[in-house]
């Protein structure tokens, strides 16, 4: 019985050891992601971008991470996850010196999209590892935990972003990931055990560039309505495309050895219905900071790291709760809390939507974004607890790829469809001015008009929120 204790308690010594390398490569990414969403003006401004080059700055490295997380899933059940992981840290770390040495803003493109492999193989295997290290009735808490270090990544990243931006340069938005990719490196190194390799099985390489060419093309789609209209050529060849893909991917995928996307592995309802829920959620969560930013800077006309400091409400409400979930994740079950927390996301969600006008006070807005944040943090920690807690053990590579590959697909289209949705309200002569967060050194003409464009994306948001509350609870387990 003694033997046991200690073996139970190196273990579990081992598993908070394991989070704190996990956790450091989600800060990472974090911050990388929640700074650029502050200072996507300031760039904008410097390289003298155009609309549809704004979007691509964030929307490339998305696309490329959606598109990879699957495959790097593979690729480490194949080559080992802990070797695939630290060259995650390593790529990432290279790219984001690089960016900051930008020339023009498409080699700044093509840096975020080596940036975005690096971060799919962190991605794509820092839950696996988590969820290996930890024993299952400590799961929850350090799923708190480590969800928790994104709510703090988000915390200081819109701040850290505008302070930046607004002082050192923006080139410094990419050279400030080096130095702490560094320290992930090596702290990885140092920790993480080497486990054994997965049986060698091929590649989806059809299933892959299949999933890929769609994602492409619905968010070219997206991106072209948002600047040109929805009736443009590239927008409506590029939608056609992606519905004629879906289908396509799907006979595909069945006839797969081993499919990029396996669909077998989702056939239950309640894997199904937690994997969309998780879907609605990650369009509205990756959109909100991202408009929120634009909306301080475009509206109101305020600095850089005023509006960091404005969206802070959001990840401190993920923060706080992420972590307080995963305690309660002992006594409540994680199916409640996922509808719980998608339930205070529309809360939050709405809020905004009856008050988006640039006179209201800040305060109305800030509890609105706490609101959401707490939503999200609540929906986040119950959701990975309930997916990952149902999977079984030797395919949890494959499928957490899968997973996470659902919510950077929703991450994607979110900002692509905030993006379209509100860029739309204004006229194209001065979209260009909502990137870079000078519209409201115009007319209250154009302010007002991008006003309506605000009020419709918190609309779109806040029913795609609330569909994933109902997709939330439907996802009950059949055992339960």
């Amino acid at each position: 019985m003694v033997a046991t204790t200690s073996d139970d308690a190196a273990r579990l010594r081992y598993a908070w050891r394991v989070c704190s390398v996990t956790s450091l490569g989600l800060v990472l990414i974090g911050i990388a992601g929640s700074t650029l969403n502050v200072a996507l003006p300031t760039i904008v401004r410097h390289f003298h971008a155009t609309p549809f080059q704004s979007g691509w700055i964030l929307l490339a490295f998305l696309l490329v991470n959606t598109a990879s997380l699957v495959f790097f899933g593979r690729v480490a059940d194949l080559l080992g996850r802990r070797e695939v992981y630290l060259t995650g840290f390593a790529l990432f770390t290279v790219a984001s010196l690089l960016a900051g040495l930008s020339p023009d803003v498409w080699f700044l493109i093509v840096m975020r999209m080596l940036q975005a492999v690096g971060a799919a193989m962190i991605l794509a295997n820092g839950t696996v590892i988590i969820t290996e290290a930890f024993p299952p009735d400590r799961l929850s808490q350090g799923m708190g935990v480590y969800m928790g270090t994104l709510s703090v990544a988000q915390l200081a990243g819109p701040t850290l972003g505008g302070l930046i931006a607004a002082t050192a340069g923006w080139q410094w938005i990419f050279w400030v990931n080096v130095p702490a990719g560094l320290v992930a490196l090596i702290w990885g190194a140092l920790i993480l055990r080497k486990v054994p390799k997965g049986p060698r099985r091929p590649v989806d390489g059809m299933g892959n560039a299949l999933v890929f060419t769609a994602l492409t093309a619905i968010i070219l789609a997206l991106s072209e309505a948002g600047s040109n209209g929805p009736t443009s050529p590239v927008a409506v060849i590029g939608a056609a495309l992606f519905v004629i893909l879906v289908p396509l991917i799907v006979l595909v995928e069945r006839r797969a050895a081993n499919p990029v996307l396996d669909l077998r592995l989702f056939g239950g309802r309640m894997l199904a219905c937690a994997n969309l829920a998780s879907f609605c959620n990650a369009v509205a969560r990756s959109a909100l900071i991202l408009v929120v930013a634009l909306y301080f800077q475009a509206a109101r006309g305020v600095d850089p790291f005023t509006a960091g400091l404005s969206v802070l409400p959001v990840p401190v409400g993920m923060a706080l709760s992420s972590p307080v979930v995963g305690l309660l994740g002992r006594r409540v079950s994680p199916y409640l809390l996922s509808i719980g927390g998608a339930l205070m996301s529309a809360a939050g969600l709405g809020a905004l939507l009856l008050t988006a006008d640039p006179g209201v006070p800040y305060w109305v807005i800030g509890i609105g974004l706490f609101v959401a944040g707490c939503g999200s943090g609540t929906f986040l920690t119950g959701n990975t607890t309930q997916v990952m807690g149902a999977l079984p053990s030797g395919s949890l590579g494959v499928v957490n790829g899968f997973r996470l590959m659902v919510i950077n697909v929703g991450i994607v289209l979110g900002v692509g469809l905030s993006l379209s949705v509100l860029s739309s309200a204004v006229s194209p002569e001065v979209r260009a001015q909502v990137y870079a967060g000078t519209l409201s050194t115009l007319s209250p003409v154009a302010v007002g008009q991008l006003m309506q464009g605000f009020e419709r994306t918190y609309a779109v948001l806040f029913a795609v929120v609330l569909t994933g509350a109902l997709l939330a609870g439907l996802a009950r387990s059949p055992r339960r």
